[in-house]
């Protein structure tokens, strides 16, 4: 299957967008913001202790990415 995801820090969801070429550009309170040369959405990750299931599957829609690759990259 391979869809499971795993249950990731906000740092530690930004450092798997950054492998895929995402940058991040500040930190408003207590999300992180990240953009894409070339795309035009941005991602607003939650810096928590744990981003929440549904949260981290929007993000890896929003990015374009599937989960399967999101969680190969980790």
């Amino acid at each position: 299957m391979g869809s499971a995801l795993p249950v990731l820090s906000g740092a530690e969801v930004v450092r798997v967008f950054v492998s895929f070429d995402w940058k991040m550009v500040r930190q408003t309170g207590s999300h992180i913001i990240l953009v894409k040369e070339g795309e035009p959405v941005t991602l607003s990750a939650p810096n928590h202790r744990e981003v929440a299931k549904g949260t981290l599957r929007s993000l890896i829609r929003t990015a374009g990415l599937t989960v399967r690759e999101f969680v190969a990259a980790i």
